[in-house]
């Protein structure tokens, strides 16, 4: 009977391998654990020509977008396609109520008006390693957690010196199963990247933080950039001299068009997962986290918009800020309703039973693997209050309260006064100086001064005074719990309210005059306060991050000799699955595919989100489509596929069987919103630009036929 539990156990604890849509997989193991039912479900590639370190492949046309996206090179000229929202900060850092391009759009002329655009990096994955072996060969008996990870960081750090000594490629170590596995990834990274296009946002944010998250959506959500290289085709800071880059691989782009069930695959770099959070987590993310998210952004970002709403030029600095804030509010939201809604806590519990029972049947697995579970709960019932106040520290000042950052910046000027050297003072200076234009470059203090008072209520209403900074006892003793008041006088005399204030205080820092400074002062006591929680966390996590690696090491174990992939951790995957549509809800039906009649549907000129562009108008009007239309006379615009992914993914290529680029994933799907803790096949979906219309509104919108010349068009 006990034999017979087990295996129903292994059975049930995990949908490994069960469904083809799920997984994030690993490129070096997709000739293991993939390709054949790849093949089966229609693809006519082989895994070496998806990734190979020797030849050509599908990876090398695959980038590491800026800090948190994916794009796809899609010309032999360096031409990277990606999204609309993971352009946005370029797209804004170039923009001003003269030259609004988040407004009108941008289109470069030639190459010579593609504009540099520091600060953007674009990477290339060089291969991938399993280091494993090595790291563990660090580890010894009787090492405590953190003992452990220090041994991991340190081996890593030499195995990646060691990889690309004499070489311009980087290399980094990171582990994967919860820390059970080790892979070593090399990378190229080019730092001369210029803005080459972009639609404007009624056509690239079309339906903004209303359709956000949404199906049906009709969102022209993609940006063009290209790499520029030296005349070797290697990596270089910007120059005049830099020519476009030549990739190894570029994807041609098919507009054959697509059909339900057709097989798609997306290569990209998705952020984060937990697939195997445990219930109790849940609970806490449920309770803790997405809630304090949800109630604190919401109250800022009404406050943002309507200064947004009112001025342009406080629209162009906040426009990156607020969208990214509310994209994550939103997503707290449907993640809360999904988790609820599907029940995942019972599954996730019906998980855990099940690993109980297996470890029951054998004294060697208890052992190894019986305290995993215990740890984590025990973890997640002690950081409670810690976690809450450290999330209220982080979204209601850190996050929120503008100012502090900078005046933040200052500490480490302040911790070089008596400093003897005055080369590294000046540098202190200068650095300073270097945060300060960036920061004030998209920063309004009266939006700030309205938001820093409420902020600063929300704190002392929803937390306990064990952990309030210490400047809420300046702001008892000498403003009597007038946050508006103390805000007020803080804008009146700190020097950080304005660029040329401090700058001004740079050519004679005082030390002194710091310390009165009510910015700085505030600042500090915040931060010295989130960083006593830090630390507090930093121990009680311990024991969670063994509890984590030991229940994931069980289930590896529970499921050898099935294709199991890791968390998405922000490294190149591979997903695959199908164009397909879904059933949200009893009696509802949503088709795979949208059309640009859904945009003029939405029209409202009386609402920002749904501004269509007159020319836009025109062209539906006049069913002006060139070669991109549908047969029934439609304009495509977004359609649905299968394909498992995550934040991180936005700007992924989205690929068909013969490898063709098809379209670019920006988006998941409301009804799934749980999918980065449990995938649901039958509920989620992720939501592409079809590449028909990102070329029909290059073409014919932009008319930069010039940019549809240099790309490899499939007709």
């Amino acid at each position: 009977m006990k034999k017979i539990l087990a295996f129903f156990s292994v059975i049930l604890l995990f949908n490994i391998s069960i469904k083809a849509d799920e997984g994030m997989w690993l490129l070096p193991l997709i000739q293991e654990l993939n390709i054949d039912e790849m093949q089966q479900m229609g693809c006519e590639l082989s895994a070496e020509e998806i990734y190979s370190i020797n030849k050509t492949s599908l990876k090398d046309a695959i980038v590491m977008f800026g800090r948190g996206c994916t794009g796809e090179v899609i010309s032999d000229q360096g031409l990277v396609l990606t999204n609309h929202h993971c352009g946005r900060r370029n797209i804004q850092q170039h923009s001003s109520p003269e030259h609004d391009y988040l407004t009108d759009g941008f289109w470069a002329a030639s190459m010579e008006d593609e504009i540099p655009t520091p600060g953007l990096n674009i990477t290339f994955l060089v291969r991938i390693e399993d280091v494993t072996d090595k790291i563990y060969s660090v580890f010894l008996d009787g090492m405590t957690e953190i003992e452990r990870q220090d041994a991991a960081t340190i081996k890593g750090d030499n195995l990646a010196r060691e990889a690309t000594a004499g070489t311009h490629y980087s290399a980094i170590i990171k582990n994967f199963y919860g820390g059970n596995k080790y892979y070593m990834l090399v990378y190229e990274k080019f730092t001369d990247i210029r803005m080459v296009g972009a639609p404007p946002s009624s056509i690239g944010r079309f339906g903004a933080d209303t359709d956000n998250w949404m199906w049906p959506r009709h969102t022209g959500d993609f940006s063009l950039f290209r790499i520029y290289a030296n005349k070797d085709n290697k990596p270089a800071d910007y120059s005049e001299d830099n020519v476009p880059y030549k990739p190894k691989h570029h994807l041609p782009i098919s507009i054959k068009g697509i059909e339900k069930n057709d097989f798609a695959m997306i290569l990209g770099y998705p952020g984060g997962t937990d697939r195997y959070m445990t219930s109790m987590e849940i609970d806490e993310l449920i309770k803790i986290t997405n809630t304090n998210r949800i109630f604190i952004r919401g109250i800022r970002q009404e406050i943002l918009l309507e200064d947004m709403l009112a001025n342009d030029t406080v629209r162009i600095k906040y426009a990156n800020k607020y969208a990214g804030s509310a994209n994550y509010w939103k997503n707290s939201i449907g993640m809360n309703n999904a988790l609820k809604k599907l029940k995942v806590i019972e599954k996730k519990e019906e998980n855990e039973n099940n690993f109980t029972n297996w470890l029951s049947v054998d004294s060697k697995r208890k052992v190894q693997y019986g305290e995993a579970l215990s740890l984590i709960n025990n973890s997640v019932n002690s950081r409670k209050e810690y976690l809450h106040a450290k999330q209220y520290i982080s979204e209601s000042m850190l996050k929120a309260m503008e100012i502090f950052d900078i005046a933040y910046d200052a500490k480490n000027l302040y911790d070089e006064f008596g400093s003897e050297n005055k080369e590294v003072f000046e540098s202190t200076v200068n650095d300073l100086k270097i945060s300060a234009e960036k920061f004030y470059k998209n920063y309004n203090a009266p939006t700030d001064q309205k938001v820093i008072p409420v902020m600063l209520k929300v704190f002392a209403e929803n937390v306990d005074e064990q952990f309030y900074p210490e400047i809420y006892n300046t702001i008892k003793s000498r403003y009597g719990n007038d946050y508006k008041q103390f805000t007020n006088e803080m804008f009146e005399s700190s020097i950080f309210t304005d660029k040329a204030e401090l700058f001004k205080f740079l050519e004679n820092p005082s030390k002194e005059f710091l310390e009165k400074d009510l910015a700085f002062v505030a600042a500090n006591s915040i931060n010295e306060k989130y960083d006593k929680i830090v630390e507090k966390l930093d121990v009680i996590n311990r024991d969670f991050d063994k509890g984590h690696r030991l229940y994931i090491g069980g289930i590896m174990e529970m499921n050898k000799g099935k294709a199991m992939y890791p968390d998405a951790n922000f490294t190149m995957r591979l997903s695959y699955g199908s164009v397909l549509d879904y059933y949200p809800m009893d009696a509802v039906h949503y088709n795979y595919i949208t059309t640009l009649k859904g945009v003029m549907e939405k029209e409202d000129p009386d609402n920002w989100e749904f501004v269509v562009p007159e020319k836009l108008k025109d062209l539906y009007n006049n069913k002006d489509y060139g070669q991109y239309g549908l047969k029934n006379g439609e304009m495509p615009v977004a359609f649905l596929s299968t394909n498992d992914i995550t934040g991180g993914n936005s700007g992924s290529p989205v690929i068909n069987s013969k490898g063709e680029l098809i379209g670019t994933a920006f988006d998941g799907n409301w009804e799934a919103m749980s999918g980065d803790i449990v995938f649901e096949s039958e509920l989620q979906r992720c939501i592409n630009v079809d590449v028909r219309y990102t070329l029909f509104i290059i073409e014919k919108f932009a008319g930069a036929q010039r940019l549809i010349n240099e790309m490899t068009i499939i007709k």
